[in-house]
């Protein structure tokens, strides 16, 4: 990780800073989505929808193959915007599509940017997501310029928040009651984070 204060190019809007949309841990090739992989989410939502629909909103809606593709190019649009990050992930070896994950609501005069992941079912419990959520951690801190990254969960999901203590995140909060979670509880929310050093 670079300690090299950020370039003049980071100092342009965000829509104007340019840096890669795609590249690889030791297992996974990670990218910007791409016109025509709503088929492989679709594929892989469907495989998965039980271990996710606790936790993820998407999943609740209508699916099909057209509504994951759609969601792939609004994903398209808001990596250009620089408002979503959203990242594929694949098998180097494979190709199969392992699952999601991307920066969130960035906010780019802080630096701060948010991690969100899910993994499909079948490639559950093999690493993908620790491995996955520290090469984002390291390109974030590289290529993003970035000063902090927090990873947020209902406390209940314990497969999560283990993912961010294996990723080298530091459990900082617990935010009592702090939304009405999918089951309708309002339930707590774990708060992680690393910040540049």
């Amino acid at each position: 990780m670079s300690d090299e204060a950020p370039s003049l190019e980071f100092e342009l809007e965000p829509i104007l800073q340019d840096f890669p949309d795609s590249f690889e841990s030791e297992r996974l090739l990670l990218r910007a989505p791409r016109v025509g992989d709503g088929a492989v989410v679709y594929e892989a939502a469907v495989e998965s929808i039980e271990a996710l629909r606790p936790w993820l909103e998407w999943v609740h809606l209508p699916m099909s193959v057209e509504s994951c593709e759609k969601s792939i190019r609004r994903g398209v649009a808001n990596w250009i915007l620089r408002e979503d990050l959203r990242l594929m992930l694949f098998d180097k070896q494979s190709g199969r599509f392992i699952g999601g994950s991307g920066l969130h609501g960035p906010d780019w005069d802080s630096r701060c940017f948010e991690i969100g992941y899910w993994v499909r079912s079948s490639e559950a419990n093999k690493g993908y997501v620790t491995e996955a959520v520290r090469a984002i951690a390291e390109w974030t801190f590289d290529a993003l310029h970035a000063n902090r990254i927090e990873i947020r969960m209902d406390v209940r999901n314990e497969r999560s928040w283990r993912v961010a203590e294996r990723a080298g995140f530091a459990r900082e909060a617990r935010l009592v009651k702090h939304r009405r979670a999918l089951d309708g509880v309002f339930s707590d929310t774990f708060v992680y984070a690393r910040t540049r050093p």
